[in-house]
């Protein structure tokens, strides 16, 4: 038949013929440029003094205007009260001089959507993973009180040029975190009641009040980006 004739140099055309790649695309103007990199950092409020490293992915997808962003921090926040904590945790005891401390170690993924030339709408996941540490000096009490937590956040970012390849941000939102259990010494409360050695008849909302685990959070943040390559 006369197609298997011609199926040789059909072949040979087809394997010597350039193939059609992003680059050859985008110079006929049909594809988006090749991706980009970014890397950076942020300081600012977070219900407490936090900073954060970033990193943003651009044009990943064809014809995707959206920014892809991971996050990694840590932020110094209120413990909680530490009387009421030594009651709903461990006992009524008052003896001692109370020291305490806070943080958080957040992770976070934001898409970013542009609103204008310098602006970009953020929103994206979170999660937190909570500690606080109450040491009664003097009261021979020393323990600790967590809980791990996901959320949600949301916010507006705004980029001026400093250089070529680097830019100032400002970012201001807020982040919003489910409850979770939380634990400490041999107890802990939970927001559905399966809770393990409650003292007396506590339970979860006084474990909440007694402690400062993340729930809304606002967020007023100024940073670098110094974006990679060409």
């Amino acid at each position: 038949m006369r197609w298997r004739t011609q199926l040789p140099g059909f072949l040979v055309v087809l394997l010597l013929a350039p193939p059609v790649t992003a680059q050859t695309m985008s110079a006929a103007g049909g594809a988006n440029p090749a991706p980009s990199f970014s890397v950076g950092g942020f300081l600012g409020y977070e219900r407490g003094l936090g900073f954060q490293l970033q990193a943003t992915a651009r044009d990943f997808a064809l014809g995707l205007p959206i920014e892809a962003r991971l996050r990694i921090g840590r932020t110094s926040v209120e413990p909680g009260d530490p009387a009421r904590a030594r009651r709903v945790f461990i006992n009524d005891a008052t003896n001692g001089t109370p020291k305490e401390a806070g943080r958080t170690f957040d992770f976070g993924l934001d898409g970013l959507y542009p609103l204008g030339p310098r602006t970009k709408f953020f929103g994206g996941l979170r999660y937190s993973r909570f500690k606080a540490n109450f040491n009664f000096v003097g009261g021979n009490e020393n323990f600790d009180i967590t809980s791990s937590h996901w959320g949600l956040a949301a916010g507006v970012e705004a980029s001026y040029s400093m250089g070529r390849k680097t830019s100032l941000l400002l970012a201001g939102g807020a982040e919003y975190f489910f409850s979770s259990r939380i634990t400490g010494h041999d107890t802990s409360y939970s927001p559905d009641g399966d809770n393990v050695n409650p003292r007396q008849d506590y339970g979860y909302s006084d474990a909440d009040k007694a402690v400062g685990q993340p729930t809304w959070r606002p967020l007023a943040l100024i940073g670098v980006s110094y974006r990679l390559g060409r």
